[in-house]
């Protein structure tokens, strides 16, 4: 059953796709080898356990999505997001708008069924820095070939949803919705703010991948960020903002919505439940 909560004109449910094993051996951190064995003191092991998630909007003007999963790109043990999303009384054809927080697979894949769009009536919002820089054969010569999959993974969307792909610009993107930079995951990685007043939800995509690891050192990081310095300072900077302002925070592989609580120079992530 899916988690919701209502933020503004919007009611959000999530979806859990299914739950990505990362190897330890992907984890990095900014001061070295040894901040990261102190970060990983304790963890039982060899991968690091997340949920891979996508969110729908019931609103207004229909049903939009933040982000589609992988679809069954990754095999059997992904793709439950749609079975989901159909029990939760929502049929493809139902989705008028899905915006992407980022191009990678577990975000975006879920947009492709074969050779045809998974969600045949909806428009496809894509960030504009994303979409420019992984349509770039100069950008693509930038990183080593195992870091590659984002531009393999945009021409396939623009082969397979092309006419549905609508770059955008960051800022207030619909009523209740705002789209915010969180550069370094990817160029074009972004969050948005969805409501309004003291009711705000902030789903930040890949800012954390680990949450209460990363919450209490926000250094740790992952091979996927394709500027480790650029992600770290997001990464901080949303943490503070989240702590400060008291937003609600979800994301691409967050268990639910959490507060954030300061703890010195780290943080707390606090469940709220629906």
């Amino acid at each position: 059953m899916a988690m919701s909560r209502r933020f503004g004109a919007y009611e959000v449910s999530r979806f859990v796709d299914g739950v990505y094993k990362a190897p330890v051996g992907h984890l990095l951190h900014r001061q070295g080898a040894e901040a990261l064995a102190a970060a990983l003191a304790g963890h039982q092991g060899e991968t690091v356990d997340m949920d891979v998630n996508c969110f729908a909007l019931s609103g207004p003007d229909g049903v939009f999505l933040i982000d589609a999963g992988c679809g069954t790109a990754w095999g059997a043990g992904y793709g439950h997001a749609r079975a989901a999303m159909i029990d939760a009384g929502i049929q493809p054809a139902d989705v008028s708008r899905v915006i992407l927080t980022h191009i990678h697979g577990d975000h975006a894949l879920g947009l492709i069924d074969g050779d045809r769009p998974y969600f045949p009536n909806a428009d496809i919002w894509v960030p504009e820095a994303d979409l420019g820089f992984f349509s770039s054969a100069d950008a693509r010569k930038t990183l080593p070939p195992a870091r590659q999959g984002g531009f393999d993974l945009a021409a396939r969307l623009l082969d397979v949803c092309g006419a549905m792909l609508l770059p955008i610009p960051m800022g207030k993107i619909d009523d209740d919705i705002e789209a915010i930079a969180m550069p370094g995951h990817t160029p074009g990685h972004s969050g948005y703010l969805i409501g309004s007043g003291d009711n705000r939800l902030l789903l930040w995509g890949d800012v954390l991948h680990v949450s209460e690891l990363q919450a209490k050192d926000p250094g740790v990081g992952f091979v996927y960020d394709i500027d480790a310095a650029l992600a770290y300072e997001t990464r901080l900077k949303a943490l503070a903002e989240v702590a400060d302002h008291g937003l609600l925070v979800s994301g691409g592989h967050l268990g639910g919505f959490f507060r954030v609580e300061r703890q010195g120079d780290s943080f707390r992530l606090l469940p709220q439940p629906a």
